[in-house]
């Protein structure tokens, strides 16, 4: 009874707009005082700050500075260009051009709102000029770079791998897989609209602008080709590789491109402080209700649940997508990861489901939330970015929902797709 209470206190904030480390963090203080009060108050502190006091968790303001240095410097607008000199001419080619942009720029970033926000601008306009419809440009826009969520280096990801253990670097291998998959699903997609309205047809690029722009462009390509080197060659682990990330953006945008000056940097580096200080307070109030759901014993209740059901992992699975959908439509996917994913983890793993799997299961579909209305958090950016209405974007967003679903029905009930790499790389 007084967990159900707990849930309402949590509903009722969520409602009435309260901040999402609030709506976690004071049913975990209430739970603290009615389930658990001779637990000392220094021990939530400790599992407060130490919760994020964690090597691997400093990927994520690195990941997050380099974000921030490209998308305000051009290596976004040389990548797009690339593309779209390679393939901009052919039917289709600057819807392609804007699926590939974003999975190349979320190899880089890591963030699906920062290559929202970054290739936004640049592509929105290339779409209307080959006549695609103004809600199929923005709606292909922000699925797009739902990829920068499993594409390495994903901040999603680092944060899985955190809560349960999980091996980053299996992780980025598997996600690599499963982004590459999710975008080739949007790619044909793509096709199809093109085949159907007639629109997708740019002028071809000459040799010369092909030279420079891949001259300009592989300079921008040579990041997640260091990165993933790097991790996968034995050179530095997951977290020294986000370092790696910032100087080599700094290198590239500061030295070699010219396109930020220090003013600016320091800009950069506010915005990123503020971005980083809202994740980390996210993750410390989760780590406190963490701690509070295990001695609650609320993984244990629900494996003996499904025992007593008879549950299988297709079923079990089937679940999970259905709670992580509803949820991704209402709360963001830093949120979801740390309430949900402590409670369905120790399930996953009773049931045999690969922790690399289960993982890429829970990322594709908050993936997919950031994209659902009514608050998917990559619709409001495009709206903001675009100056378009939110309506618009969400005409259009529904066929691209539907593919994601389709990818999750398969990444779901295959799971040879997101671990079948590991034999590899491990």
């Amino acid at each position: 009874m007084t967990v159900l209470l707990l849930c309402v206190v949590a509903v009722i904030l969520l409602v009435l707009g309260f901040e999402m480390f609030l709506v976690m963090g004071v049913p975990t203080l209430l739970a603290w005082l009615l389930l658990f009060p001779s637990i000392p108050p220094v021990a939530l502190a400790q599992k407060l700050l130490g919760g994020v006091n964690v090597s691997t968790l400093l990927a994520i303001p690195f990941f997050i500075f380099a974000a921030d240095i490209m998308a305000r410097g051009t290596i976004a607008k040389r990548l797009t260009d690339l593309v779209k000199t390679n393939i901009g001419h052919v039917r289709g080619g600057i819807g392609h051009t804007t699926v590939v942009s974003c999975m190349g720029f979320g190899a880089i970033c890591g963030s699906a709102p920062a290559t929202v926000a970054a290739l936004g601008r640049l592509l929105h306009p290339e779409l209307l000029k080959a006549r695609y419809s103004e809600t199929f440009s923005l709606a292909l826009i922000a699925s797009s770079a739902e990829c920068a969520l499993l594409i390495p280096p994903s901040i999603t990801l680092i944060i899985y791998g955190w809560l349960t253990g999980t091996s980053i670097a299996d992780l980025f291998a598997g996600g690599f897989v499963v982004g590459v998959a999710l975008g080739v699903a949007f790619m044909i997609y793509v096709q199809i609209v093109t085949w159907r309205t007639g629109a997708g047809l740019f002028p071809r690029a000459t040799r010369g602008e092909r030279i420079l722009a891949l001259r300009d462009g592989l300079v921008a390509l040579g990041m997640p080709f260091i990165i993933l080197g790097g991790i996968y060659g034995g050179i530095f682990t997951a977290t020294e590789a986000a370092a790696v990330a910032v100087a080599y953006a700094l290198l590239i945008e500061m030295v070699v491109y010219r396109s930020i000056g220090l003013k600016v940097l320091l800009e950069i580096a506010e915005g990123s402080a503020i971005t980083v200080a809202v994740i980390f307070i996210l993750l410390a109030t989760g780590s406190m209700l963490s701690f509070l759901i295990t001695l609650a014993q609320v993984p244990a209740f629900f494996t003996q649940l499904f025992a007593a059901w008879n549950v299988d992992w297709v079923v079990f699975l089937l679940i999970v997508n259905v709670v992580l959908l509803v949820a991704g439509m209402f709360i963001d996917p830093n949120s979801i990861l740390l309430v949900l994913v402590p409670t369905f983890y120790p399930v996953a793993t009773s049931l045999g489901i690969d922790p690399v799997h289960f993982g890429l299961v829970v990322c594709l579909n908050i993936c997919i939330g950031m994209i659902t209305p009514p608050f998917g958090l990559d619709l409001f950016v495009a709206s903001s970015t675009l100056r378009r209405p939110v309506e618009l974007i969400i005409r259009g967003i529904w066929p691209f929902i539907v593919v994601n679903l389709l990818v999750l029905l398969l990444i779901t009930y295959v799971p040879q797709i997101s671990t079948g790499i590991l034999s590899i790389v491990r």
